[in-house]
């Protein structure tokens, strides 16, 4: 079962991370296709590409996530939302 709530519509894709996420759940991935992240709501979430060390999601940045390429989610505070364009 997925941490998270998508929302999809044609070009895009809600994803929204509720505050009971069990940090255990955000494990590292990779995705199929590139994707650009555009972070609509965070509180000291942060994202971690892998590798590097992990920035914080701030309301209203972008960034990409290539495909391919592995990385993940670290729990913050309240609630994170994103918008996914897939490329």
């Amino acid at each position: 079962m997925n941490p998270y709530q998508d929302h999809i519509t044609n070009e895009t894709v809600i994803r929204e991370f509720s505050a009971d996420t069990d940090p255990m759940s955000l494990i590292w991935h990779e995705d199929q296709e590139d994707r650009i992240i555009e972070v609509l709501v965070g509180n000291g979430w942060q994202f971690q590409y892998d590798e590097d060390i992990p920035f914080e999601m701030v309301t209203g940045d972008k960034f990409e996530i290539p495909k391919g390429y592995l990385h993940r989610v670290i729990k913050g505070r309240g609630n994170l939302k994103i918008k996914i364009y897939k490329q």
